[in-house]
């Protein structure tokens, strides 16, 4: 039963591909725009804005964890003036 649903599952998980020379009616009709994925963009158009996205949230998270831990500014503690070396405004 096991070896059996093991052989089963791939076979159902694999979905059929459309003929591209397929020019009839119905072929087209059914997809009007294959190559775009949302209204305005293409598959590759919307990985790369998930992938700049994932950056960005990576990149600010890592800020927010050096103003968790504090190290994003120098020690507000010293009695002397401090100058901010980092370049981001205070």
């Amino acid at each position: 039963m096991k070896r059996t649903v093991l052989i089963v599952i791939p076979f159902l998980l694999v979905g059929c591909k459309s003929d591209p020379n397929n020019v009839s009616f119905d072929a087209i009709t059914s997809n009007l725009t294959p190559e775009l994925q949302t209204l305005t963009e293409r598959p590759s158009d919307v990985h790369r804005n998930i992938a700049v996205s994932n950056n960005q949230d990576w990149r600010m998270f890592n800020e927010d964890l050096g103003r968790v831990w504090m190290t994003d500014g120098p020690s507000s503690m010293s009695p002397y003036p401090i100058v901010n070396l980092s370049g981001n405004p205070e």
